[in-house]
């Protein structure tokens, strides 16, 4: 018995707290769905769970029945917890080195120097190195109290392009940048305006945001950023290639178990050595969906890629799709 509106991950709380921390999806009338899936009466539903799976703060949004909400807040406080000894044992070595004292006018001091919210929360992020703890040498003492340091008003730099371009490489080192057999010495990504494959003539350009992005030198845009960019532009070429590689697209939906991406990825550019074009993940709830987009030379070895991706454990489909 659930009330209206429970999910997937009520229904695991409800068979066993130890289910329903491990739950990272479920099937539910033989279809795999996100552990928010809300149940209906008649559902038939199958929970899958992972060893590696733990409950976090997201769940609480997920869940309607009291038991749930109680086993996932314990779990989370019990684990914060004992994170936290470790930032627990790094503080005090830090104070024991400086002479002062770990007590509660210090901790109370450096939680609203750090501005959290309590001494847990404190010593819980200096455990997962979110505070490195490097501001204490700026604090005095006065015995063995913390004396915060008096705030200090920065002035910001402005960063020109010319800037920019100047740290991101040489005009020594630009000349020398190829692709193709060494792609994967260089983070570049590939304009969309004009899908350039290996082959074409193409120059790099050094982007603000998105690194080092190649164009065709017939691409549509290609006489306004050489116009209007000229210092922004990477003289490039592609590498001496045996074969013509072909552009082509996956799409992979599985659980979102932990490692799953490395697989996929380790499978596609370590074993089979496809160069990897570019590669989107996006997770919710316990199911990732994932594009990638790759260079292979011919449907013989999209099709055992495609084999290999739907034999790992986790993926509930992988279907190809033609890049534009």
């Amino acid at each position: 018995m659930l009330p209206i509106g429970a999910s997937a991950l009520d229904f695991a709380f409800g068979v066993h707290t130890a289910v329903g921390s491990k739950c990272i999806g479920a099937k539910v009338n033989h279809k795999l769905v996100p552990i928010s899936h809300k149940l209906r009466s008649g559902d038939q539903i199958e929970i899958i769970t992972s060893a590696k799976q733990k409950p976090n703060i997201e769940w609480l949004n997920f869940v309607v029945t009291s038991k749930a909400k109680s086993k996932i807040k314990d779990t989370l406080k019990e684990e914060k917890r004992h994170i936290a000894e470790e930032g627990k044992y790094t503080l005090q070595r830090k104070l024991d080195g400086m002479g002062a004292a770990m007590n509660q006018h210090n901790m109370e001091e450096l939680t609203a120097f750090y501005k959290v919210h309590s001494s847990l929360d404190l010593l819980y992020e200096i455990a997962i190195k979110k505070i490195d703890l490097k501001e204490l040498k700026e604090f005095t003492l006065h015995g063995d109290k913390l004396v915060p340091p008096k705030p200090v008003k920065h002035v910001a730099e402005e960063k020109t392009d010319k800037d920019f371009h100047a740290k991101t490489y040489s005009k020594k080192d630009a000349e020398l940048i190829i692709f193709g057999e060494s792609s994967d010495k260089i983070q570049y990504t590939l304009a969309n305006c004009c899908k350039p494959i290996p082959g074409d003539d193409v120059f790099g350009f050094v982007t603000t945001g998105e690194g080092l992005k190649i164009h065709r030198t017939n691409c549509p845009n290609a006489t306004r950023l050489l116009a209007n960019y000229g210092h922004r532009v990477v003289k490039t070429k592609w590498a001496k290639n045996k074969e013509i590689s072909f552009l082509t697209g996956l799409k992979i939906i599985g659980l979102d178990d932990v490692g799953v991406i490395h697989k996929i990825t380790n499978l596609i550019s370590g074993e089979l050595k496809f160069n990897i074009s570019a590669m989107t993940i996006e997770a919710k709830e316990g199911i990732f969906e994932g594009n990638v987009k790759i260079f292979v030379h011919d449907k013989e070895e999209l099709d055992e890629l495609v084999d290999r991706l739907n034999a790992m454990s986790g993926i509930e489909r992988v279907d190809r799709y033609d890049t534009e």
